[in-house]
Formats: C-alpha cells, structure tokens, sequence
C-alpha cells in the first residue's frame, strides 16, 4: 500500500485565512421582520413558497447575525443604473456591441439553443398532424413516416396500433417524444462538446488555471432552480461547465451539510492527490449564490420561492452563505474556512449583479455592482481601457477593501456577462420574450451536467423526495400551468450519476433512480393514473464522458399472454 512520507515541516492546509465581518457589517434594517414568519400573508408568484419554508425549518436562519433583511422601496443600490438602450431589432448592426463582446461565441451559442429547443417545440405541431390522420389508410406508416422527418424518431407502434379501436394515446406519445428529445441532446452534448467546456478543454484548463491565479482552488455556485436559470454557467457567465460546481435549488437555498460534505471531498482530494492543487496552497473554497429577479415585472415574475422580492432573495442566500461559512469553521481545525460570493441575475435581460465582498467579510445586501452599468460605462472604451474600468469599478462597489483575487475574478465574470447582455439584445430585442416559464421538462435527482439552456428544464435535485419535495412540488406546480392544464402530461426524467470506479454503483444508482419513481408515483398518484406524468429513469457514470443511460420509464406496454 502506498503511503506518503511524513513531511513534518509542510504546514496543515491553511484552506483561507477566516474572513469575518464585523457585527452587523453586512446587514441593513429590518422594518418588517413578519415577512420572513410562516404565518406571513400569501406572497405573489407563479410558484409555491413551501420551497422557502423547508428551507428555513431545515436551516433556520440564526439570530443576530443572520436578520431578516428588507430595502425600503425608495433605497436605491450605491451605483444607480443607467437605462440600457435596446437596438432596433434582431438584425442591429454589429457595431452596437460593446468591445469586449465575444459575437462569434454568441452566434455559437445561438445556433445551440436554436436547434435543441427546435427538437423539443417541434413536438406538439407534428402530434397534432398525427392525430389529424389516425382514421386514415395506413394510418400507422404515415405516422412513422411523418414522425421521423420531423422529429428524428418512430414513435412506439403499440400506441399507433391500438388507434383504431380508441382515441390515440396523446399523452403517451407526447412523453414519449420528450423523452426521445432528451436522450438525444444528452447524446449530443457528450460526442461533440457543443459549449466547448469539457474536462480538458483548452477553455477549460484556461480557466483553471486563472481561477487558481485568483487565489481560489474551486468555484462552486447555486443558481436558484428555475428553468430562466439553467443557462447561468455557460451562457450568463461563459465558464466552462466542467470547472464549475453547480447544483440549482429553489430560491437558491443549498443544504449546509451536503456542501459541507462536498467542501471535505475536495480538502480532502487536496491534500492526497494534489488536486487541483496541494492543500498546503493557501488558497480558497468559493461558494457563490446566484438569486434572481425580474426588471419588467418585479412583483411577480422574480423569484417566486421569495414571493418575487429580491432583496429577500438576496437576505436568504446570503443568509445560507453564512451558515455554510460557520459550519466549516465550527467544524474543522487549522483555520478551515471558505470565501462566499453573492451574486443576482435579471431574468429578463441576462445581467448581473455582484455584492462584492470586503476582505474582512463583509457584504453589503443594499449595494452592488450591476453588469447594465459597466456595459454603459464602458462601451465607448477600447477594449483594454474597458477592462481597467471594469477593475476600478468592482473595487470601488466593495463593502470594504476587496481581496485583490475576489476583484480580478469579478471583473472577469462582469466582462464575461457583457456578451450575454449583448446576445439578448441582438437575439431577443433586448429582453426574453418568454419572461416566464416555458420549461420542457423535469430534472430530478442529482447530474445534468449536460443541461445548460434556458428555461429547458426545471431542475429538483435530491436525494429522496422526502427531502426535495418543496423543490419539486414547485415543478409540478409549473408544468400544472404549463403543460396540464392543455392536457399533456408532466414529463419528468430522474437521473442520478454514479462513481463507475466503485463496484456495484451502478446497480446502486439504478435502484436509487427506481425508489425515486416509486415515491413520485405515490405523491402525484392523482396525475399518474390520468396519464399526465411520466417519468424516464437515467443514470450515468461520472467519470466518463459519456451521454445518460435510459434504464426503464413509466411508459410500459402490455405483451399478449396464454391462458
């Protein structure tokens, strides 16, 4: 067995030197602390607040340091933003973009979303010439024939021949077709990198090697779980998705003891293999929180697990971000800590905001630098003088003076989110027009690293339903709008992702995959036994790169039998 020798004179991993604020340097008044009560008044929003409560009843927020925050209305943030011009249309000549904006990545990136989202809207106008020939001649073949030129697939002909003597099962096929949609895209991301990010990527090494540069070993971010986010890492952002940790919940509100869990994997992966770098490097674990908001409608198409109030949002993520930060330093020895980053996204537009933080610690929730104002103040600039600029400001927004590390990677994400801003003006006239949600399809469980689209998929990742049915409750809750309520069923797709290496993982994954299902079943029975969810079963090997396995789904067909 190998074992590495004593070193008597490395020093323990000093993982980050403590950075605490002062009492209260990070908090604003609290006028009306009953917002955060459970017998609080019904909040706005298309979604459920129970994601909220769980949240708090799992981890609730401590006194003192952690004090409901709230802005009065008439507050402003430090950097007042300018209204950012909106071209004249999709075609707006090139020469609106901003210096620093990456057009040849954002045709890309376009060209991408168009084409997997193409696969799944195509669904409903292509069942619905199916369902206009079922009392046709040869109404089978027609319907194979029409489903593979325009969905790239058959349809299952159990469905199709069991036509003629009852309507044709819509529902069904409709699940079916999502399914078949999913298992496609998740085949293509991994043959042929379509974001450019995979493990080993140039892109990838490269940034890296810069986070590293930064004084941070690992980037690890929850974006809140709805589907407006699911873009974040790869287009809000532009990083590449295998250097990033990202796991989604509802109001952006992770669970303490699962990332404390993973912050001691990757310690300790640290300290015995040296990756990604030795634990005697001083550098630092950063968890970010990306909360949400809307600009065209504040008041109800924000953040629905905080009753669309984003400084609420902002409140509890950071909020999050401070128990995660305490548990690690209550836990471990040698000066054990982690640095925090809270950051926002406008939903309709793309941009974001960083509450950049103090080296000591400090965050301030009434003050941030938003990427609409360093567009404005930059866009007449060469490009190099546009990135100093971009410096000075995340400085100046600090709520003290800022770790040198924290400004460079700021900037880098603030520069980065300036081709997002760009895309959705060139693209979307300057705002989605799909400001809700418009979600395809369920994600449960744990994996999707190949997930990076816009409102593509709501995700709910668990472990059990028991622990994330706040989460999921609020899918179902959504696709109740979005797809029920038209009569379609609620496609959902469970995943869980297992370590290849470690004997009997798969078949541990599979049986997690099929618990998970049975539990679904039971707590939506009322939609299942009317057909209006269907569940695909997925598990996929982590360490390889290799698109999810199908290992069954609830869409089963009879086999004729013998007396």
């Amino acid at each position: 067995m190998t074992r590495r020798p004593a070193a008597a004179t490395r020093p323990l991993a000093p993982t980050a030197p403590r950075r605490r604020p002062g009492t209260g340097a990070d908090l604003i008044s609290a006028p009306t602390p009953a917002s955060l009560e459970p017998g609080a008044g019904v909040l706005r929003g298309t979604r459920a607040r129970a994601a909220y409560q769980q949240a708090r009843s799992v981890n609730p927020l401590t006194p003192a340091r952690n004090q409901p925050l709230q802005r009065s209305r008439g507050s402003r943030p430090a950097i007042s933003r300018p209204p950012l011009g909106r071209p004249a249309g999709p075609g707006s000549p090139a020469k609106a973009q901003h210096p620093l904006t990456n057009a040849a990545a954002n045709a890309a990136l376009r060209g991408y979303d168009e084409q997997v989202k193409h696969r799944f809207d195509r669904i409903v106008p292509v069942l619905k010439q199916i369902a206009a020939l079922q009392h046709e001649q040869h109404f089978e073949e027609r319907a194979q024939e029409l489903a593979r030129a325009e969905l790239g697939h058959e349809l299952p002909p159990e469905v199709l021949e069991a036509a003629w003597v009852s309507q044709l099962d819509m529902r069904t096929l409709f699940a079916w077709c999502v399914f078949e949609a999913y298992e496609r895209t998740s085949a293509e991301f991994f043959a042929s990198d379509p974001l450019g990010g995979q493990p080993g990527s140039e892109p990838a090494e490269s940034f890296n090697a810069f986070l590293l540069s930064c004084g941070f070993h690992l980037l690890d971010i929850t974006p809140c779980a709805d589907g407006r986010l699911a873009h974040a890492i790869a287009y809000a952002l532009r990083l590449p998705f295998s250097s990033v940790r990202r796991r989604p919940h509802a109001g952006a509100l992770f669970d303490v003891e699962t990332t404390v869990n993973r912050w001691v994997k990757t310690e300790h992966s640290r300290y015995r293999e040296g990756s990604p770098n030795p634990a005697h490097e001083p550098t630092r674990y950063l968890k970010v929180v990306l909360y949400h908001f809307s600009s065209l409608d504040p008041s109800h198409e924000g953040c629905a697990a905080h009753g669309s109030d984003d400084a609420l949002a902002a409140c509890c993520g950071l909020a999050r971000l401070r128990d995660f930060q305490e548990a690690v330093e209550n836990s471990f020895c040698c000066g054990a800590s982690v640095d925090l980053l809270l950051m926002g996204i406008d939903t309709d537009t793309d941009a974001i905001r960083a509450h950049v933080p103090g080296m000591d610690g400090s965050t301030h929730l009434d003050r941030w630098l938003d990427a609409a104002d360093v567009y404005a103040a930059t866009q007449g600039l060469a490009a190099a003088d546009a990135r100093e600029r971009i410096s000075a400001m995340v400085q100046e927004s600090a709520a003290a003076s800022p770790d040198p590390g924290m400004v460079t990677l700021v900037s880098r994400l603030l520069e980065n989110n300036i081709s997002q801003i760009d895309y959705v003006r060139r693209y979307h006239d300057g705002h989605y027009r799909d400001d809700g949600h418009a979600e395809r399809f369920i994600g449960v469980g744990i994996g999707f690293k190949e997930i990076h689209l816009r409102n593509l998929t709501y995700f709910a990742y668990m472990d059990t339903v028991e622990e994330g049915a706040p989460d999921l409750d609020v899918g179902v809750k959504i696709f109740k709008g979005l797809n029920v309520s038209r009569g379609l069923p609620v496609p959902v797709v469970v995943r869980f992702d297992y370590n290849g290496q470690v004997p009997g993982a798969r078949d541990r994954a599979v049986r997690h995959c099929q618990r998970v299902q049975a539990a679904i079943e039971s707590r939506y029975s009322d939609l299942v036994v009317q057909g209006l969810l269907h569940v695909l079963l997925t598990v996929r090997d982590q360490d390889r790169h290799i698109p999810a396995e199908t290992i069954g789904s609830t869409i089963t067909f009879a086999t004729g039998g013998g007396h």
